[in-house]
């Protein structure tokens, strides 16, 4: 503990529904929901318009819709929501060294270590600071929490939610979190959080109260303690710099169980491509590549290989994802999938060398593969051609192993009329709710809606009044997916507001 309050810890407000609510000025005040909008799709964050309705983050989205009804059902946009947290953590920097984000839009930062602040008034005025520089350079709000430990820090946050900020003078620990409820405590999940109450604790003060002893005897030495001590105020532990990532991984649950063998793999080639990306973009390379699959009951099988050397090239990712598919039973369906890289490093020669071993290793494999199965075809046994057919298929090249198998599974990947499977009628156009658009004459928009083949597109950008709306086929050619405007910035293109956009007009309430 600290005799200042010099750790702060800000929380950004319902993040990804405010910046949606920035980024599309015809939602400013209006309930937004964002996550997944398929039958088993959850709430990943709700503004606080929708809040005031009973939504909130990890409730499944079809739940929310009948709380409520009228609110705007959004897919995530990651790749904006990073480039936001970017702009945070970067105004967090330059108060301190020691920044530990928790998450895209949560992080403890350290007054002290930078000169930032050494009292409570110093403290404040930083903070204060801190949040006008944020609603600046995002346009959207933050609340903070001020205090002599991280655990304090962050029940501050919460106590100034939304759009404040909370200061906890040292010494006014106890007495503050006396009749709070034990489940402000971090680690005091809903389980743990029963198990007190039905001992009669169900207040800080009263778990307090209750002493070390009997709360050991209760829940466990090391758990005991800890409660304890949290109970007291008491927190030690200091905020850490910023760590490596450890791993990147990529997944995805499906509307519907898959059971198409030809389809998962797919799906998994997709997924390894995906993570593949995001490797990239960390700027890192990884050794070890694992495969997660959930089946039709829940039951969750994860396996893993580890590569000679560490990579980042997408066809030694998707060629081990498929290796380690083949030795899963996803007999009765798939319900999620996902693929990682870990144990990563940066890219070193050693690395490139090991890497360039190991893909010549591969293809001296193949070749002598190819050549066995030659082989036995010219000998004229009259099972060889069935024989290369199952070879086929067992190391993944399709349900029959023939010459087609790959360009179908390719295909089942895709979403587009292009990625149609061979011999299928095209597939319409995807157009889910939250997608960015642009159109060849109205510039740049979003998806309101989409069904019965036409979608329905808003024109409007961060800055500008409401836009309108329109209505084109689900395979307009004027129309493509677009990367997210930038909250604040230039205009972007010759159908831009006179504003440019500044933030202050696009501020979630």
């Amino acid at each position: 503990m600290r005799a200042a309050p010099t750790i702060l810890h800000l929380d950004m407000d319902a993040f990804y529904a405010s910046v949606e609510q920035a980024a599309k000025p015809s939602l400013r005040g209006k309930a937004v929901i964002v996550g997944g909008l398929g039958p088993r799709g959850v709430v990943a964050t709700a503004s606080y318009e929708a809040r005031r309705f009973g939504v909130h983050s990890a409730m499944p989205t079809a739940q929310a819709r009948r709380l409520c009804p009228n609110g705007a059902y959004l897919i995530p946009r990651f790749t904006l929501y990073r480039a936001v947290s970017d702009l945070v953590m970067a105004r967090l920097r330059e108060l301190s060294p020691l920044v530990e984000p928790l998450s895209l839009d949560e992080a403890f930062v350290d007054l002290e270590a930078g000169g930032a602040a050494f009292d409570s008034a110093g403290a404040r005025v930083t903070a204060e600071r801190l949040r006008a520089d944020i609603r600046a350079a995002t346009g959207l709000s933050a609340s903070v929490g001020l205090a002599g430990s991280k655990m304090l820090a962050k029940v501050a946050s919460e106590g100034a939610k939304p759009d404040g900020l909370l200061l906890i003078e040292p010494g006014t620990e106890r007495e503050l979190l006396a009749p709070m409820s034990v489940r402000t405590l971090p680690g005091v999940g809903p389980a743990t959080g029963e198990h007190l109450r039905r001992a009669g604790i169900t207040t800080v003060g009263e778990l307090a109260d209750a002493g070390e002893d009997e709360l050991v005897r209760m829940t466990g030495r090391a758990h005991g303690v800890a409660l304890y001590r949290m109970a007291l105020g008491l927190d030690d532990r200091p905020v850490v710099a910023e760590r490596d990532a450890k791993s990147v991984s990529v997944e995805d649950t499906f509307d519907v169980d898959l059971h198409d063998r030809v389809r998962i793999r797919g799906e998994v080639q997709r997924l390894a491509e995906r993570c593949v990306g995001r490797l990239r973009a960390s700027g890192h390379s990884g050794r070890t590549i694992v495969l997660k699959v959930r089946r039709y009951d829940f039951s969750t099988l994860t396996r893993s290989e580890t590569l000679r050397g560490p990579t980042d090239d997408p066809a030694v990712v998707r060629e081990a994802a498929a290796r380690l598919l083949e030795g899963i039973d996803t007999t009765g369906g798939v319900r999620l999938l996902g693929v990682g890289v870990s144990g990563l490093a940066d890219y070193t020669q050693e690395d490139l060398f090991a890497q360039a071993e190991a893909e010549a290793e591969a293809r001296a494999a193949a070749r002598a593969e190819a050549e066995a199965v030659a082989g036995e075809r010219d000998s004229g046994g009259p099972d060889s051609a069935a024989g290369a057919r199952v070879q086929g298929a067992d190391k993944g090249d399709g349900a029959d192993g023939g010459a087609g198998a790959p360009v179908r599974a390719q295909a089942a990947a895709g979403t587009g009329a292009a990625d149609a499977p061979v011999g299928e009628p095209p597939q319409e156009r995807r157009w889910p709710a939250g997608t960015d658009v642009r159109h060849g004459e109205y510039g740049p928009g979003w998806v309101q809606g989409s069904g019965v083949g036409r979608v329905t597109v808003r024109f409007e950008r961060p800055g500008s009044p409401p836009g309108r709306v329109r209505t084109f086929r689900v395979d307009d050619p004027d129309l493509e997916p677009s990367d997210p405007l930038p909250l604040v910035g230039e205009p972007d293109g010759e159908h831009a507001e006179p504003d440019g956009g500044h933030a202050k007009e696009g501020t979630a309430g």
